[in-house]
């Protein structure tokens, strides 16, 4: 009989967020799948988990893949956790849950703390419908491409990127959409510096660069029309 694989979510930052059930679930679990070795040991020794452990990442995900099935296959109960987030979401693990559910395993999805929900209900903007368009292009001309063709979307937008790309980021918004367009940026959500941050894209874009902010961040673009 196959074993279960749980796809459990891990907070975005403030460890208080974990859930009753993710922890629990890690707990009764068999074996454990992290993606990198640094962030799933700290999450793991500080809830007291001692579990036998494999990896799945970008590096490795196929051969991983196959070695987890391996282990659902002999019946072993097996929970997969992201660095942050929701595994499978912006993240490795499509293809381990698309074979798990070709091959008849059970896929149980246990929810937990989100970046997108937070920043999309204080942005102050309509989200009866929203665009989750995620990562842009890290070449500039296809990213500035990808902005033009956002523009023209009636729905709120959503972008993410990585600490770095920020300003940038802010730059190029400014550039496509204008001053008229509002924009707003939850950085560093659940943390202790968490912030709010409203207006328009180069007012932020300016602010963002004098203020050399580094963490990570949501932006949420207002759509058009609205």
């Amino acid at each position: 009989m196959n074993g279960k694989l749980y796809l459990v979510a891990t907070p975005i930052g403030n460890l208080q967020d974990m859930t009753f059930r993710a922890i629990e679930t890690m707990k009764n679990a068999d074996i454990i799948v992290y993606e990198e070795r640094k962030e799933g040991s700290r999450l793991l020794r500080h809830f007291g988990i001692e579990k036998p452990v494999e990896s799945l990442n970008e590096h490795n995900e196929t051969a991983a893949t196959f070695i987890i099935l391996d282990h659902l296959k002999n019946g072993k109960n097996v929970a997969v956790v992201s660095d942050c987030g929701t595994p499978v979401f912006s993240d490795p693990g499509q293809l381990l849950v698309r074979k798990a559910v070709e091959q008849g395993v059970t896929v149980v999805p246990i929810p937990g703390a989100s970046s997108l929900m937070p920043a999309l209900t204080v942005s102050g903007f309509s989200i009866d419908q929203f665009v989750y368009y995620g990562w842009l292009s890290p070449k500039r001309p296809r990213r500035i491409t990808e902005l033009q063709q956002l523009r023209k979307e009636l729905r709120t937008i959503i972008l993410m990127d990585t600490p770095y790309r920020l300003v940038p980021l802010m730059k190029d918004i400014a550039d496509v959409f204008g001053t008229a367009r509002r924009v707003c940026v939850a950085f560093d959500l659940t943390m202790p510096d968490e912030k709010i941050f409203h207006g328009t894209a180069p007012v932020l874009a300016a602010r963002f660069e004098k203020e050399e902010l580094k963490g990570e961040f949501v932006i949420v673009i207002e759509g058009k029309g609205k």
